[in-house]
């Protein structure tokens, strides 16, 4: 890497948009550069520092704080963070972008909730559509997208590895890699 400058690249989609299988993509291109980055994923987060949470607006936004704050950390002193995690509300985004500033690099994973559902291999839209789940976002709970991601990738058009190749781009346009 020409540069060790911290950075975030703040992965927001629907559960089964691909933020995950794309930030695994991304995360290998720039280890295969000869940098560290660290993967704060939504799911993982969960299990070890937001057990405990439900998924009522105010546990959700608990939860993207904190991993903003570790997102914030990490990059600020100079590691590249990745994170992959739904984010659905705006207002969140917008305070981990303000925390973070130019570090701060939204990249909006776009899908629809049906492609989302055909994508589903845990069954949760299905349970979701059938009401068993409640609070589900797409479905029973809103999703905002982003107004100006810096790079947005449309995982119904794209395979994974292009959608990763547009984010790399942005990030050799920044002079970040």
């Amino acid at each position: 890497m020409a540069n060790d400058k911290g950075f975030t690249l703040w992965f927001t989609g629907l559960s089964g948009a691909g933020k995950t299988t794309i930030s695994l993509i991304v995360e290998q291109e720039i280890r295969d550069r000869g940098a560290n980055i660290e993967i704060l994923d939504g799911d993982v987060v969960r299990e070890n520092l937001s057990k405990g949470l439900g998924f009522s607006k105010e546990d959700r936004d608990t939860n993207i704080r904190r991993i903003a704050f570790v997102a914030d950390l990490l990059s600020r002193n100079g590691t590249p963070v990745i994170t992959a995690a739904i984010s659905p509300y705006r207002e969140i985004r917008d305070e981990a972008r303000d925390m973070m500033g130019d570090r701060f690099i939204e990249v909006y994973v776009n899908a629809s909730v049906e492609a989302c559902a055909d994508r589903d291999v845990k069954g949760l839209y299905e349970k979701a559509f059938k009401g068993e789940i409640k609070e589900f976002t797409g479905v029973s709970d809103p999703y905002e997208p982003p107004l100006n991601a810096e790079v947005t990738v449309e995982t119904e058009n794209e395979e994974p590895e292009e959608s990763a190749a547009k984010i790399v781009a942005y990030l050799d346009e920044r002079g970040l890699l």
